[in-house]
């Protein structure tokens, strides 16, 4: 019978789930060339292709992907289990792993990640920031932090944060040529600045005012999928955007840019960290909810 050591097997797991070599190695904290030899040395023994690689992809084999299933879920429990020693220490301690977006990050994560770092010394936080969706059990996050309706239904959600409102922006010169729209379906026919998210779906600005929701399907000369760069194509004059409201601030109270629309931007929740329910909660992401909390 051959036999595999749990180490090596923790390798392929970290593998399959990063999709990449260069991420699981991050994870592991070893280099891609090591991570790659290590895997090469556990199919040989086992004498079966488990990921098939090329210099640009990697993609399970049916083996690789068969195994995936039945061990993942394992090593999930034997990850919860250890953490469950938290309970015979005073305070939580271990390694916190979160998906954020960009933008999260920048305006709401950091200041209370920096501040419960200095609480809770014993823990680690690693954040890693993407703007795509993320399968957080699949991809070995702790927790999650998107907007409510990007959140899958079997997922438990808490909000983080607070309150946001978007603001549409401009520069006074955009505005003086363009003039400035009254109402939503004013847009139509001014250059603005339009959002795509990684999926590949146009963003449509969303408004409400009084019970009446609309969505504007917005046009413009310039597409991005990075917040920062629109705020930065908004104060280069290219077009009005579609911005958080604690993105702009400093620009509204300098004059840089002007706001329209303000009505029609209510206040929404903001972001929410989300966590699978079927597993227990490890003590370091319950520390760091109830903290969140009371900031």
């Amino acid at each position: 019978m051959v036999r595999i050591d749990p180490a090596d097997l923790a390798v392929f797991l970290a593998i399959a789930r990063q999709g990449s070599f260069r991420r699981a190695a991050s994870e592991l904290g070893v280099t891609p060339s090591a991570l790659s030899h290590s895997l090469r040395l556990v199919e040989e023994r086992i004498g079966i292709r488990l990921i098939n690689r090329t210099t640009r992809s990697l993609a399970l084999t049916d083996a690789g992907a068969r195994l995936f299933a039945r061990i993942n879920p394992a090593f999930l429990d034997i990850n919860d289990a250890i953490d469950e020693l938290n309970r015979f220490r005073d305070t939580p301690f271990g390694t916190l792993r979160l998906n954020v977006p960009r933008i999260c990050a920048r305006i709401t994560l950091m200041p209370i990640v920096t501040r419960f770092l200095a609480a809770y010394p014993d823990i680690q936080v690693e954040l890693v920031i993407s703007d795509a969706l993320a399968d957080v059990v699949a991809e070995g996050f702790d927790a999650g932090i998107r907007f409510g309706d990007r959140i899958a239904r079997d997922m438990i959600a808490v909000p983080i944060g607070p309150r946001h409102a978007f603001a549409v922006v401009a520069t006074p010169d955009y505005f003086a040529k363009h003039g400035k729209p009254l109402t939503p379906r004013d847009l139509a026919g001014r250059p603005c600045i339009r959002y795509r998210f990684m999926s590949g779906t146009l963003y449509d600005w969303e408004f409400e005012r009084g019970g009446e929701e609309i969505a504007v399907e917005v046009d413009g000369p310039l597409t991005l999928s990075e917040q920062d760069v629109m705020l930065d194509a908004a104060l280069a004059g290219t077009g009005m955007a579609y911005l958080f409201e604690e993105q702009v601030r400093a620009h509204l109270r300098s004059g840089a840019l002007l706001r329209v629309l303000e009505d029609w931007c209510p206040y929404y929740p903001g972001f929410y960290l989300y966590y699978p329910s079927r597993r227990q909660m490890p003590s370091a992401l319950r520390a760091f909810i109830d903290f969140a909390r009371t900031v």
